[in-house]
């Protein structure tokens, strides 16, 4: 269906920021030229186009899973309701948390199913999940989530070896055997929209994968007030850092602010629909740079403000704080859910 599996063309007139193209094939064998490119990307705009991941005949699975449980009626998926606790796990309905520093609501929802409870399958981690999750969690959303935990394992290896540290200091921090925050969304915004789907923000774990037909995507680059789309390239996912492992680089890698707003043009009359891999450090793994691990980052963290990267808490007191305030639904809580989005966003 449109804005599902597939697509009107992508305007022309419209301000995109281009992304370098990576091969994954190409970053798992090593290759020196595809890994600068990814260094580049990861340390300058934070945002990346990603081919040949081998994740797209999961990715259409998952398309179909989640549009038919976010098909289902609102008072059977209000049963499965995150709440206010800062747990990110289940249902968001529209309207549940605001998008800028007016206050204005977002016109999106969506499902998260946590990584811990799609490895764990048939065994419960954290919650159960509507029937169209649960009849498909083995055969669609495990192995959605075991690919995307290996490619982005692949990105934490090579992040590794460019900062200087020992192997292994970053996988460590994110093994799939800890509890840990990953999950896999779908999120859906409805045609016509008039407001954001999700506003401005960072990505509050190390990296996401995102897997979408429409527009919508935006970003600011540094140092700029400007927003920018983000056209979809089909076959390819749109790859980007987040919050923790920018601490833990010492800002080395970039952290950069985007948001979700109505797809461009014509594709604006169709159900936004995206599918997302968030990958998060385990609960209870401090945030801080690894300066005694690198003299690189040391040198990095050394030339920032005291205290910048050692915030003294764990990832799962630091992704919990900002989705709590995120549902305040005030100023006041969108200011205290930011993490380290530049100046143009705040205010």
């Amino acid at each position: 269906m449109p804005g599902r599996t597939t697509a009107p063309p992508f305007p022309q007139d419209v301000p995109t920021h281009p992304l370098i193209i990576l091969d994954y094939t190409l970053l798992q064998a090593g290759n020196p030229s595809e890994i600068e490119k990814l260094w580049k990307a990861a340390t300058e705009l934070g945002f990346w186009y990603l081919g040949n991941h081998g994740i797209n005949e999961e990715v259409n699975r998952m398309f179909d899973v989640y549009g038919e449980t976010l098909d289902l009626p609102l008072e059977e998926k209000m049963r499965f309701e995150q709440g206010d606790s800062g747990n990110s796990y289940g249902y968001k309905a529209r309207g549940k948390i605001i998008t800028d520093k007016t206050g204005t609501l977002d016109s999106s929802e969506f499902f998260n199913v946590a990584q811990d409870d799609a490895l764990s399958w048939p065994e419960v981690t954290y919650r159960t999940y509507p029937e169209p999750i649960h009849e498909n969690m083995e055969e669609v959303i495990r192995p959605f989530v075991r690919k995307s935990v290996a490619v982005c394992a692949t990105f934490l290896r090579i992040f590794e070896h460019k900062l200087g540290l020992p192997h292994g200091e970053l996988l460590k921090r994110h093994s799939p055997h800890q509890l840990n925050g990953g999950e896999a969304r779908c999120v859906r915004t409805p045609a016509n929209a008039d407001s954001a789907g999700i506003g401005a923000h960072t990505d509050f774990g190390s990296l996401s994968l995102v897997h979408n037909r429409l527009g919508g995507l935006q970003v600011m680059p540094p140092n700029t007030s400007m927003w920018y789309y983000i056209k979809p390239l089909p076959g390819h996912a749109v790859c980007n850092i987040g919050d923790t492992l920018s601490l833990f680089s010492g800002g080395i890698l970039r952290s950069n602010v985007h948001r979700v707003m109505p797809p461009p043009g014509e594709q604006s009359r169709f159900p936004r629909y995206s599918i997302s891999y968030f990958c998060r450090p385990g609960n209870d793994v401090f945030l801080r740079a690894l300066r005694e691990q690198s003299r690189y980052i040391e040198a990095a963290v050394a030339k920032a403000p005291a205290e910048q990267y050692d915030i003294g808490v764990t990832a799962l007191q630091w992704t919990s704080r900002r989705i709590r305030n995120l549902r305040l639904k005030s100023r006041a809580g969108w200011l205290a859910s930011q993490g380290t989005e530049h100046e143009g966003v705040k205010g």
